[in-house]
């Protein structure tokens, strides 16, 4: 058996094996989810809280922003507190307080050492203990002790006095950059405290049985008997044995692999034999708009950043009541995904009738209806969500147009729907133009179907978000979250990545097929070995079951392994740049590839292993060094990649047109200086300052005002600009790159020599 075939059965095991444990897991996450009781009651039976308070509470949450402020369970925005660990210290601090006041007629603090600790006790014994009890009727009912319903009410009156306008509260609600009156109904308001208190009972309660809370102990705070579990602590030791050995296995192999030597490149450059077609040149709308987007995000980035120290104007305007902080946050991350998506999902319909040498009947048509649903997708689904953010639709209302909640699917369900739609055209585009190309038997063959079964997914899995309705339990709202965010985006848009740029290679005559063929596919297998139970590392502490934190601690240190040999394949491919004069053309596309397996290494490995162990994520899950792998893996590995792709897929439709080099030039160095500042003088440094106050503190310091807003924070948040101003500079340089292009284009009308491919 050929060592091809060896390889493409080992994907296909590792697919079944990895889908298979994702969907065991997501079983027994359904079974062993917190429980959402049917009533919260004191000891005579008079509901506190019941299950409709909760859902309602949910969407009340979802409308508001959701995860775009604050977070629950530690998954987030950063500026406002993690509502979980804010109320369990504000319940236990009113607790302890009416206990030493009832017990012995003082306040807490007044009390010595030995008191304290015997009141702490007596905390942990009243909130620990898991008291949900199955009624003869199939209700099911928490009681909670009279000194706990006390303290509940005095952390809902404050809720309900921040989430309003009191004006008692304004400079809170600035530090947290929320907008006045952010719920302005009393109703929903009361209804979000149901919700966010069950988040804080999940998270303090032990599971029956066991001596962890649902959420796996997390967040960490001492006093309440919040302390990492031994899973947490063995399974990260085990993680990083783990990756060392994965290291070392694979560098081994690249050791003693053959290594073939490159083939000579053409006299001519071999995309110039063909025309691009209709629909290729057609699809230069996609990164014109993806360059458009791109702009706008960083301009939306630069506002939410400033609410981090202005927290509801912007230099001294009060732009919070037009564009509040979880609207601006909402639409910087979703445009990232849209931006990016938009880029790459152009490059499928360019490369798809080159590879296939023909252009279906209509491909141009269906490119051009594609990209005006997109369009319509983005502007409304970003009015969908200020208008829910505003409170102005009602909460049935909010979740079919208005705003989800859940970052990076925030947009409603409508429009969730239309974009899968569009996802699926999409995918039916490029079968239709590349099928012929799948029937062909040469060197290419099974790259080209790695290429196809990736779009497959990257229109399939999409959908995954569409399995979690309106009342989904937050556990299982997370899981599925997980699904798009990483699978769709870190898993299948890497291995289309992967195929693209090394069909491009092959087609420019720089390498092999035959090298590219086992190359790809053996990428493939290494990075989906890690990368599809790897999702399973973001939902430790979701109120998920202790075996997802032996999963994803040993798979998500599989996921680091093969980026820990990352400098070959960038140095190969920055040596291509030079393999021939007319590669010059390409110049700036291969070292968009080169940055992009710079980041590779530093922001999705260095960076992501950093809050990848159960017991590094326990401590930091939602501070700002989640933003610092965020920003370095997002946008600098499929930024840049979608930047490379982009400009590659120009240079076919542009043919011989001469390109402004010095605004690439200055586009690419901008671009990854600025990047580069951006996460190593703020957000790297802000995350480091937090870490520090968790392990002194308590989590729910480290994303209080005291630290967010101290002198030390505020200024490196203010260091930041100097990034964002070289970041900045380089989205400009871009922009005025395709400005120009236009120009040129519409102006010259440039053609390429060779035949138009047919037309079937």
């Amino acid at each position: 058996m050929s060592k091809l075939r060896l390889t493409a059965i080992a994907l296909l095991i590792v697919l079944i094996a990895s889908f298979t444990v994702l969907l065991s897991l997501g079983s027994e996450i359904y079974q062993e989810k917190p429980p959402i009781p049917t009533a919260f009651s004191d000891v005579g039976g008079q509901v506190i809280f019941s299950q409709n308070d909760i859902e309602q509470g949910q969407l009340v949450w979802r409308s508001m922003g959701g995860h775009q402020l604050g977070s629950i369970w530690g998954h987030g925005s950063y500026v406002a507190p993690d509502w979980t660990a804010d109320w369990l210290h504000k319940e236990a601090q009113a607790w302890l307080n009416i206990t030493a006041q009832q017990t012995l007629q003082q306040d807490f603090a007044d009390l010595s050492v030995q008191e304290q600790a015997k009141l702490e006790q007596a905390l942990r014994d009243d909130m620990r203990h898991n008291t949900v009890m199955q009624n003869a009727d199939g209700t099911t009912q928490v009681t909670l002790s009279n000194t706990r319903i006390d303290a509940i009410k005095a952390v809902s009156d404050h809720y309900l006095a921040l989430f309003g306008d009191d004006p008692e509260l304004s400079g809170l609600r600035e530090q947290y950059a929320m907008k006045e009156g952010t719920v302005p109904d009393l109703g929903r308001r009361e209804q979000l405290n149901a919700f966010l208190f069950w988040g804080a009972w999940a998270a303090i309660t032990e599971r029956p049985g066991e001596n962890y809370t649902y959420t796996n102990n997390w967040p960490f705070d001492p006093q309440l008997g919040n302390t990492p579990t031994s899973d947490n602590i063995v399974w990260s030791i085990l993680s990083i044995v783990t990756l060392i050995g994965g290291v070392g296995a694979l560098l081994w192999h690249h050791a003693s692999g053959k290594h073939e030597s490159l083939p000579k490149p053409a006299e001519q450059d071999p995309l110039f034999m063909t025309k691009p077609t209709a629909s290729q040149k057609a699809v230069g709308k996609y990164f014109v708009t993806a360059v458009g987007l791109f702009l706008l995000q960083i301009l939306l980035g630069g506002i939410t950043a400033h609410y981090a120290v202005e927290g509801q104007n912007f230099y001294g305007l009060p732009l919070s009541e037009i564009l509040p902080y979880s609207v601006t946050r909402t639409w910087h991350t979703q445009l990232a995904v849209f931006w990016i998506a938009t880029a790459w999902l152009g490059t499928g319909l360019y490369i798809a009738p080159a590879l296939s040498g023909y252009e279906p009947k209509f491909q141009r048509l269906g490119v051009n209806v594609l990209w005006v649903a997109l369009v319509i997708v983005v502007l409304g689904s970003m009015a969908g969500e200020w208008i829910g953010v505003q409170q102005y639709f009602s909460l049935d209302m909010n979740f079919l147009f208005g705003h989800q909640g859940y970052e990076y699917i925030d947009l409603g369900r409508v429009w969730q729907v239309l974009l899968l739609a569009g996802l699926l055209i999409w995918l039916a585009l490029v079968t239709a133009a590349i099928r012929p190309a799948l029937k062909v038997r040469d060197d290419m063959r099974a790259v080209v179907w790695v290429l196809y079964a990736s779009c497959v997914a990257i229109g399939l899995f999409y959908g995954a978000g569409l399995f979690m309705g309106k009342h989904t339990n937050l556990a299982i709202a997370e899981y599925w979250r997980w699904w798009v965010v990483h699978l769709w985006v870190e898993g299948f848009f890497e291995t289309f990545a992967t195929s693209v740029i090394a069909l491009m290679l092959v087609r420019l005559g720089l390498i092999r097929g035959r090298s590219a063929n086992s190359a790809v596919l053996f990428t493939t297998v290494i990075f989906l070995t890690g990368g599809l139970i790897g999702t399973l590392h973001h939902l430790y502490f979701t109120g998920a079951p202790t075996p997802v934190i032996a999963w994803g601690a040993i798979f998500s240190a599989l996921e680091v392994v093969p980026l820990a040999i990352i400098g070959f394949e960038a140095m190969e491919t920055f040596r291509l740049r030079k393999a021939s004069p007319w590669m010059h053309r390409y110049h700036w596309s291969i070292m968009f590839f080169v940055a992009t397996a710079f980041w590779n290494l530093v922001g999705a490995g260095m960076l992501g292993f950093l809050i990848n162990p159960p017991i590094s994520l326990y401590f930091i899950q939602g501070l700002n060094t989640t933003a610092t792998h965020g920003h370095a893996a997002f946008m600098g590995v499929y930024g840049m990649l979608g930047m490379g792709l982009m400009l590659f897929c120009l240079r076919g439709i542009t043919g011989k047109m001469q390109w402004n080099d010095k605004l690439l030039k200055g586009a690419f160095w901008s671009l990854n200086l600025g990047l580069a500042a951006m996460v190593f003088m703020s957000l790297l440094p802000v995350g480091l300052t937090q870490f520090f106050a968790v392990i002194d503190h308590g989590y729910w310091y480290a994303r209080s005002p005291a630290v967010i807003h101290s002198a030390t924070v505020e200024n490196l948040v203010w260091m930041r600009m100097f990034g964002d101003v070289i970041f900045s500079f380089g989205a400009l340089f871009m922009g005025a790159f395709l400005v120009d292009l236009l120009k040129k284009t519409l102006g010259n009308k440039p053609q390429a020599i060779g035949e138009v491919l047919p037309t079937r």
